[in-house]
C-alpha cells in the first residue's frame, strides 16, 4: 500500500472529488481526516471510508478555523502527511454584472482557503521535519477564460500559479506541492453549474451538461473517481520528483 501509516487531510471531503480520494488514500493505508464545513456530512463519509478516518469542521476563509483543523490533526494523528486542497465554489454571470460579494466568496473559497491551508500545514510539516505532499485542485477552467465564468477561472488560474510557487518554495522542506486539474465532472456541484448556464445562455435545464459531457474527447463526463489515481501518485513517494506541476485529469479536454 502506497500510503500506508500516513495522514492525510482532505478538504471539502465529505462528497465528491474529495470523498473519492479520502475512500482511495484509506484503500492505499492511510488514515484520513474529512475537513468540510458540512460536519455532519464529513462525519458520514469519515465513517464509510473507515480505516481510522475521522472528521474536522472546517471553514477554509477562516484562519482560526484552519489553525483549529491542523492542531487538532496533529493531536489525534500525530502530525500532517498529505494535504489535498478541495473545497471549492462556483459562480458565474455576466461581466457587467458581477456582484462583488460573488467575487469575494469565490476568492475567499478557491484562493485564499488554498494559500492559507498550504502555510498552516506547510508550517506543521517544517516544524516535524518530514517533508510531506500537497495537492492542489484547480481546473480546466484555470487554464484560460469563459465569457460568463471570469471570476470562477481567475480563482482557479491563481490555484495554478499559487501551486508553482508554493511548490519552488517548499521543496527544500522536503514537501512536494503539485496540483490536478480537472475538466468536466459529474457531481452534484455540475447541477449547479447547469442550472447558472440554463439561466445566463437560455438553455433547457440538463442541455449545458449533456453537451459538455458530449464535447469531452474521452466520451463522456469526469467521475469523482477518475481523479483518484493521480492524487495517489502525487501523495506518495512515486512522485518525489514532481514539484509545482498541475496535471490535467479532464478525458483530454485541454492540452498544455
Amino acid at each position: 500500500m502506497r500510503l500506508n501509516g500516513k495522514t492525510a487531510i482532505v478538504t471539502g471531503g465529505a462528497r465528491g472529488i474529495g470523498a473519492a480520494i479520502a475512500a482511495g488514500f484509506v484503500r492505499e493505508g492511510a488514515r484520513v481526516c474529512v475537513a468540510d464545513i458540512e460536519h455532519a456530512e464529513a462525519q458520514k463519509t469519515a465513517s464509510v471510508i473507515g480505516g481510522g478516518s475521522f472528521a474536522v469542521p472546517l471553514d477554509v476563509t477562516n484562519t482560526h478555523s484552519i489553525a483549529a483543523c491542523v492542531a487538532e490533526v496533529e493531536k489525534v494523528a500525530g502530525g500532517v502527511d498529505i494535504l489535498v486542497n478541495n473545497a471549492a465554489i462556483f459562480d458565474m454571470g455576466p461581466l457587467v454584472d458581477i456582484p462583488e460579494k460573488s467575487y469575494d466568496r469565490v476568492f475567499a473559497v478557491n484562493v485564499k482557503g488554498v494559500l492559507f491551508m498550504m502555510q498552516a500545514v506547510a508550517k506543521s510539516m517544517i516544524a516535524r521535519g518530514q517533508g510531506g505532499k500537497i495537492i492542489n485542485f484547480a481546473s480546466q477552467a484555470g487554464r484560460r477564460g469563459e465569457p460568463l465564468v471570469a471570476v470562477y477561472c481567475a480563482s482557479k488560474a491563481a490555484v495554478i500559479s499559487l501551486t508553482q510557487s508554493a511548490g519552488l518554495a517548499l521543496i527544500k522542506h522536503g514537501i512536494n506541492v503539485n496540483g490536478i486539474s480537472p475538466g468536466v465532472v459529474d457531481t452534484p456541484m455540475w447541477d449547479h453549474v447547469d442550472g447558472l448556464f440554463a439561466k445566463y445562455e437560455n438553455r433547457p435545464l440538463g442541455e449545458k451538461k449533456r453537451l459538455v459531457g458530449e464535447g469531452v474527447p474521452y466520451g463522456r463526463m469526469g467521475l469523482p473517481e477518475d481523479h483518484v489515481g493521480c492524487a495517489i501518485f502525487l501523495a506518495s513517494s512515486e512522485s518525489d520528483y514532481v514539484v509545482a506541476q498541475t496535471f490535467n485529469v479532464d478525458g483530454g479536454q485541454w492540452m498544455n
